[in-house]
């Protein structure tokens, strides 16, 4: 048969992973599905060392390679959301089959891509925007496919954990942390994205829409970063038997869908406590298979191409088969999709972790745990430890599962008593089971 011709867009870290795998395996590659996969054309503002493209036609604009007539499949790994979608969109018009890398274009637009894509019979393949080189959407979506999932819970952002590990086995601060991760290259300069929890809601919407068999719903996403844990913090939770984990979580409950981004403890004897540095993994639970746990490199160049590589694999065998019996794009037939609502996060369960200060004095322990009461908020357990020569102390309670409206009125009143100094530390605790 004659060769399936890849036209590659961005020629960054992505990119030049993508462009080289496909050429350093490429004996293997035509092997696996029974053609030869050549990159056609390049579109790139600027060469890349680590690629040669010398017998390449290469273009600096990128919509050269979408309205080329010879490419089949189009990679879109220039990242953003505003000349991406504009790319793909086109490229979907065009007849041509589409794989990208791009999170948060899926994440947000994803609904309107692939409603395009269904109409002209392409494909649009997007392993690689979601835990860099793990194959986690392949291994929902199809792996999975006899099960109902009930839960799925990840480490989806290699800079948030190694900010935390850091702080975990080393006792160091958050913004010295933060500071080499972005000296190291694993945090860009600007990090919102990555401590606020940005990035990893995109991925999670994902994950939860190929789980449950619901529209992408990126807004409906709680979502809050590990810039307020402290030194303190970790501690305490150690000291307590659990980890603090900036988790992706997507729960079915009887009530709805729980979608939500935050910090997280867990348990030191459950496996993902354990995951540490720039390290992914994701924990799914199916109603059959029981648990299993992924763990895998979540970026990089060869990480991430070996991702996008598979997507062009998977799109080449598939090219001469009839377009309503492909595997659908978020795993349930488009007209199948669920309705079910996205819960608010005020009404969803979970133990808490507070860590406050307070005034040493007599009393101030009874206010507290009796506005806990009168919020139906139980306590596991508490710590309060002194520090020498000085009226505040801090004091630390884990309390059993409660609604979360529940526990911002009690932290709001607790706020609000004189014998307490600043605000409540708030840090949510799973029981992964």
């Amino acid at each position: 048969m004659k060769p399936v011709k890849v036209g590659i867009c961005g020629l960054g870290t992505v990119g030049s992973g993508s462009f080289n795998i496909l050429r350093d395996n490429a004996e293997e590659i035509t092997r696996r599905v029974g053609r030869c996969i050549e990159v056609a054309q390049v579109g790139a503002r600027r060469d890349n060392d680590a690629c040669d493209t010398s017998d390449i036609q290469v273009t600096r604009d990128v919509f050269d390679v979408v309205n080329n007539p010879e490419i089949d499949i189009v990679l879109e790994l220039i990242g953003g959301t505003t000349v991406a979608k504009e790319l793909v969109l086109l490229a979907i018009e065009n007849g041509k089959h589409v794989v990208t890398a791009n999170k948060a274009l899926i994440a947000e637009h994803g609904n309107e891509i692939f409603a395009k894509a269904q109409e002209k019979g392409v494909i649009v393949a997007f392993e690689a925007a979601v835990a860099g080189g793990i194959p986690i959407i392949k291994q929902i979506r199809e792996g999975l496919s006899a099960n109902q999932i009930e839960w799925l819970a990840g480490i989806i952002n290699g800079t948030g954990n190694f900010i935390l590990s850091e702080m975990s086995q080393k006792g160091r601060d958050f913004e010295d942390v933060l500071a080499e991760a972005q000296a190291l290259g694993y945090a860009e300069a600007d990090p919102t994205f990555d401590i606020e929890g940005i990035d990893a809601a995109h991925k999670l919407t994902i994950l939860a829409s190929i789980a449950f068999g619901i529209p992408l719903q990126f807004e409906k996403t709680y979502t809050e970063g590990i810039s307020r844990i402290t030194s303190e913090d970790v501690a305490f939770a150690n000291d307590l038997g659990y980890a603090i984990k900036h988790l992706g979580i997507a729960r079915r409950s009887k009530t709805g869908i729980e979608l939500r981004v935050h910090p997280t403890l867990i348990s030191h004897k459950q496996l993902l406590a354990n995951v540490n540095g720039v390290m992914n993994a994701i924990m799914v639970q199916g109603d059959a298979v029981g648990p299993t746990l992924t763990y895998g490199a979540g970026a990089g160049a060869l990480p991430t191409g070996s991702s996008v590589i598979a997507d062009v694999i998977d799109v080449a065998r598939t090219l001469t088969a009839d377009p309503t019996n492909r595997v659908p794009h978020l795993a349930f037939q488009a007209d199948a999709l669920s309705d079910v609502q996205v819960l608010p996060v005020e009404e969803i369960e979970c133990g808490f972790f507070l860590n406050m200060t307070i005034k040493d004095r007599a009393g101030v322990l009874a206010n507290i745990t009796q506005i806990l009461s009168q919020n139906d908020i139980s306590i596991e357990s508490l710590i309060q430890r002194e520090r020498e020569g000085s009226e505040l102390v801090p004091l630390v309670v884990m309390t059993h599962d409660v609604k979360e409206r529940n526990m911002n009125a009690a932290i709001a009143a607790i706020e609000a008593l004189p014998d307490v100094a600043g605000t409540v530390q708030r840090i949510r605790v799973e029981n992964l089971a």
